[in-house]
């Protein structure tokens, strides 16, 4: 199983570069963190999460800090941050996009 994402700035059409994401796995404790990194230029981070073992039924949370990334650019936003949970079907390759404003965030299962 692998994990990617990559974010969009929908207020300026182009990829959000240096915005820094986490992913984390929810265990029976809480949450744990598998990885974190930044945005390339490209808004993409290499996969967060580039081989695991069978990881059916896990519930993986990744969390974008998209307060940072518009207020570096002079913007307020609303969400200081997005968490995106979601539980994996199979052991494929998962790619969450994000499509984010100051006021918004939409987000779907990519290829």
């Amino acid at each position: 199983m692998s994990i990617s994402t990559h974010v969009l700035d929908t207020t300026r059409g182009r990829p959000a570069a240096g915005v820094a994401v986490t992913l984390s796995v929810h265990e029976p404790g809480g949450w744990r963190e598998l990885s974190r990194g930044a945005t390339d230029r490209e808004g993409r981070i290499a996969p967060l999460l580039p081989a695991a073992p069978t990881a059916t039924g896990a519930t993986f949370r990744l969390r974008f800090e998209v307060g940072e990334y518009f207020a570096t650019r002079g913007d307020a936003a609303f969400y200081p941050y997005v968490e995106v949970v979601f539980t994996p079907a199979d052991d494929g390759h998962y790619h969450v996009p994000l499509l984010v404003s100051p006021f918004g965030y939409s987000t779907y299962r990519g290829s």
